[in-house]
């Protein structure tokens, strides 16, 4: 257990000491160099007063290292002093530059017993040592300073003190000052080892696991925790340190302390195991062989967070040892409170227990019962979370759920399917565990999966048909389209979202559409145009605009353009009723053309003659009008091509309307598709609202032909 750094203390500034400082300088008992005063001036004159008392502690320290009483009490008072300097984290580096740790490392042992007096009394017996350790843990908070003290010789001493204060213990000493020291040493250790690596070896090769381990039977339950601490930190990420714990025979007493009622026992008890078992698959079967797993999960309804972080954790981990341990964390009622640790408000709990969970739901077993518990919507709302790791772990456990049929109705009656689509995810890697999850759906939507499903959209509450009509769209197989959307209504909902007051439940609705229709292999946004009733008869690219053979001609706007009966009489119904019905142009050698372009009906006859003719978007609308009028439909349908590649979102309205003016219907089809596909960019529009309205009817039809005709593989345009 890592000592606490006090961060809110300011300098101390005693008038007293430093009026006794500036005498001792005065005085010559400690002369501070021109190269300390400029070191001291940008600092002020607090920091300069705090290095002369740190100067002046370690005089002391210097001077009194024997068993004679006025010496051990003045070691005492400066162990002391330089402990609760060491408390401020803005003083630390000061008390390293006074030279304190040699000073403090040589009085984490005893002096020498020759200067023992006759009385055989050893004044303030292990107070002294208790203070230098607690002093050095603290300065050992600061990474650079932990070598400083390891190379001043401090590990030995410290292992050297827990070894002479275990040996005290085993003969029936159990003062309060024994059980101090013993804690101080440990925790200076922990502090020393934290993450660096080297130290922690230099610990191990030192002697220090052994009684460390010892300890943790010890009666005090500071100790206990002490060691505890010490210990966990040395496991972290270090082989040789897990293994020597383990064959010094610690897992029983640990996994005792996981039972204890004393929340700081078990929540160091657990640290250590969590870190002997992270990447140690033996230490994970040794521990879980040792009868650890149900005391784990009893710690989940720890009135401790920490502990049930840990536990959480620790489950995770034991949980990727094999399916047979998965089953057996979930039978022993590790679901439940892993469920609720998922909706509390600290948020290191709810990323734990989502990694909990989502390594029990890689098994086919579990993943029902955790959604059958509760577990599918606290996990959709982490989705929200800002934190990258807790929104990873909650997509893992809703891949893992997704995989089970019995969770997909569930999963997509409570809108997880929208929460997956409308997510904003941090990690690329929580991305593509999104998708697959999608992926994954898609697949379950079939045979009792799909008939649960259609049961909804019958009989559910109007909020769950939504959401069901809404996963469909995304989901089904275009097999499936017709049943789903035409037979049991899911058109119908779909389209009521549309029409709805709401913005977000319009642009679901329009994404939802629009999705239908790429899935949808019957779909073309430009249909086919019908068939001619007669076989189409082209002369070829010569005879238009020719005289040879002409038997009618036709004056625009003053020129003449020649024609052949025949030609025309094939190309459309408005050629044969002009030429065969009772119009007056039936025998008329020329007929005037009033309301078209020469450039138009130029194009138009060699459409007619040739059968294709490049669009241009020029002169594309012109055509359009002239091929309407002259009921040419394949020529409408180049013309509404071209027409529908200038499609934006400033036009869209205005293009609609040109496509029902003329009948256009492939244009209108496009028009639709487009407005569905950039719907939210369209919502800030002027008269965006008119529009959508307007054209629900027209979608309708389009999805009910769409959806009713037999299987064909047009591609769209």
């Amino acid at each position: 257990m890592e000592l606490k750094k006090h961060q809110d203390q300011r300098l101390p500034e005693r008038k007293g000491q430093k009026r006794k400082l500036e005498e001792e300088i005065k005085e010559g008992k400690r002369v501070i160099s021109a190269a300390e005063e400029e070191a001291a001036a940008p600092y002020g004159e607090a920091r300069r007063v705090i290095l002369n008392e740190v100067y002046t502690q370690v005089n002391i320290l210097n001077s009194t290292f024997s068993w004679h009483e006025t010496h051990r009490g003045a070691a005492k008072r400066a162990t002391h002093i330089l402990a609760e300097l060491a408390k401020n984290e803005e003083v630390v580096n000061v008390i390293v530059e006074g030279g304190a740790v040699p000073a403090l490392v040589k009085h984490l042992e005893a002096p020498p017993s020759s200067g023992i007096d006759h009385n055989n009394s050893k004044p303030f017996e292990h107070e002294v040592e208790k203070e230098s350790a607690f002093a050095l843990g603290l300065l050992a908070v600061k990474p650079e300073h932990q070598q400083i003290i390891v190379d001043a010789g401090a590990l030995s001493h410290l292992v050297s003190l827990l070894k002479r204060q275990r040996d005290v213990h085993r003969d029936g000493s159990n003062s309060r000052a024994v059980n101090s020291v013993i804690r101080r040493a440990a925790d200076a250790i922990t502090n020393l080892a934290h993450e660096n690596s080297s130290i922690k070896t230099r610990v191990r090769m030192e002697g220090g696991i052994p009684p460390l381990v010892e300890l943790l039977e010890f009666t005090d339950t500071k100790v206990q925790r002490a060691a505890a601490g010490a210990l966990r930190t040395l496991a972290f990420k270090n082989d040789e340190n897990k293994n020597q714990i383990v064959e010094c025979y610690a897992l029983p007493t640990l996994i005792l302390m996981l039972r204890s009622d004393d929340a700081a026992i078990h929540y160091e008890a657990v640290g250590v195991i969590g870190n002997l078992v992270h990447s140690s698959p033996n230490i994970k079967r040794e521990v879980l062989a040792a009868g650890a797993l149900q005391p784990v999960i009893g710690l989940l309804s720890s009135c401790c967070s920490e502990s049930q972080r840990e536990a959480a954790l620790l489950l995770g981990q034991f949980a990727a040892t094999d399916s047979d341990c998965k089953v057996h964390i979930v039978q022993r009622g590790a679901v439940r409170p892993l469920i609720e640790m998922l909706q509390s408000p600290d948020v290191q709990l709810r990323e734990m227990s989502a990694f909990a969970l989502g390594r029990l739901a890689q098994d086919t077993h579990n993943q029902a019962g955790i959604a059958h518990n509760g577990g599918l919507v606290p996990l959709l709302k982490l989705l929200d979370s800002k934190n990258g790791s807790l929104q990873h772990n909650a997509a893992f456990a809703l891949y893992g759920l997704a995989d089970n049929e019995d969770n997909v109705s569930d999963f997509i009656s409570v809108g997880g399917v929208q929460k997956l689509q409308d997510g904003e995810f941090i990690v690329q890697a929580t991305k593509d565990c999104v998708a697959k999850t999608l992926k994954r759906l898609e697949e379950k939507i079939h045979g009792r999966v799909l008939n649960h499903l259609l049961y909804l959209v019958r009989v559910a509450e109007k909020a769950v048909q939504r959401r069901v009509a809404l996963a469909l769209a995304h989901l089904c197989s275009p097999d499936d389209q017709r049943t789903i959307f035409i037979d049991n209504c899911g058109l119908d909902l779909l389209l009521g979202l549309l029409g709805s007051s709401s913005l977000k439940q319009q642009l679901d609705g329009a994404i939802a559409l629009y999705r239908l229709t790429n899935k949808a292999t019957t779909l073309s946004p430009v249909d086919a145009a019908p068939l001619s009733p007669t076989p189409q008869v082209y002369l070829g690219e010569q005879y238009v605009n020719n005289p040879t053979l002409s038997d009618v001609t036709f004056l625009v706007e003053g020129r003449r353009f020649y024609a052949h009966r025949i030609c025309l009489l094939a190309s459309s119904d408005a050629f044969r009723a002009m030429f065969d019905g009772g119009y007056r142009e039936k025998d008329a050698r020329d007929i005037e053309i009033p309301n078209i372009r020469w450039e138009v009906f130029e194009l138009m006859m060699r459409f007619i003659y040739t059968g294709s003719v490049d669009v241009t978007l020029i002169i594309a609308q012109d055509l359009l009008r002239a091929a309407d009028q002259y009921l040419l439909e394949g020529l409408k349908r180049l013309c509404e091509y071209t027409i529908a590649q200038d499609i934006t979102l400033e036009n869209i309205g205005s293009m609609y309307e040109l496509s029902e003016a003329f009948h256009a219907i492939s244009l209108r089809h496009r028009c639709i598709l487009f407005i569905l596909e950039q719907f939210d960019k369209l919502s800030d529009k002027p008269r965006h609202s008119q529009l959508i309205q307007r054209i629900i009817p027209e979608i309708r039809n389009y999805f009910e032909k769409a959806l009713t005709k037999p299987h064909q593989h047009n591609s769209q345009l």
